[in-house]
């Protein structure tokens, strides 16, 4: 078999395991944020899991680069998903590794085909706010000027910058909490913008279905009178009439009875 065929079978293999690391880096990554007062043994345990579930997808990348027919096309393709490796290594934060496991998340989620656009839209919203409000919190929490103290003030702060309300009753006071601010507005805007497009191409293709349809049957309708006048042509050719016949009991009928 083809190197090809071999990558996108080690692809659709990986997808499912993939995604439950994904969701094990998910529960790793909160646990410690929103328990504040967990055991060292927890905490320790929870880094643990980012690292594996890292290394997983940075293991998935080099396979996968093993398995192109061409790595040097495979690498300038894939350059974001090479970034999300190195990242976490370069500074071993929690938030590195953060960022990085959502990006190699998004785009190896991207290359399964039967993972539809507004399937991809809803998570996307989901996991950013969800992040995004851990990942504010975990950074203002115990700031001196904070106002973001509580989970809830954390997702509702999210929320309102994701759809660039920005109500400004929470607002991040550190140089990291603003970083993810313009990061969490960037992508809301961003994730508006496809939804939109989304729906502007939804009700496109309602109107062009509607529209062949309509051509359709005008077709149809002028193809049945075509072949109207046809048979009326031959009508007048055979009876060397105007194509009406005589009714038997109309009076010209009785001229031509045989008695």
């Amino acid at each position: 078999m083809s190197e090809e065929s071999a990558q996108a079978r080690w692809e659709l293999r990986t997808q499912r395991p993939l995604l439950v690391l994904a969701m094990a880096f998910a529960l790793g990554y909160a646990v410690p944020i929103v328990d504040s007062d967990a055991g060292r043994p927890v905490t320790l345990t929870c880094t643990l899991v980012e690292w594996i579930v890292w290394g997983a997808f940075a293991t998935d990348y080099l396979v996968r680069l093993a398995l192109s027919r061409e790595r040097r096309v495979f690498v300038r393709g894939h350059w974001l998903d090479l970034c999300a490796v190195i990242l976490p290594v370069l500074q071993p934060l929690r938030l590195l590794r953060l960022v990085s496991t959502l990006m190699l998340v998004g785009r190896r989620a991207r290359m399964a085909s039967q993972i539809r656009l507004t399937t991809y839209v809803v998570g996307s919203v989901v996991g950013l706010l969800m992040f995004g409000s851990l990942a504010v919190l975990s950074v203002e929490r115990d700031s001196p000027n904070g106002n973001i103290r509580t989970l809830g003030d954390a997702v509702w702060w999210s929320f309102t910058t994701m759809t660039t309300v920005g109500y400004g009753d929470h607002a991040p006071t550190t140089g990291m909490g603003r970083v993810l601010a313009v990061g969490l507005m960037l992508s809301g805007i961003a994730l508006l913008g496809v939804v939109t497009a989304n729906i502007a191409a939804w009700f496109i293709s309602r109107f062009e279905k509607d529209d062949v349809e309509e051509r359709r049957q005008t077709a149809a309708i002028e193809a049945l009178t075509a072949e109207v006048r046809a048979l009326r042509a031959e009508v007048t050719a055979l009876t060397g009439g105007p194509g009406i016949l005589p009714h038997p009991l109309s009076p010209g009928a009785e001229e031509h009875s045989p008695t």
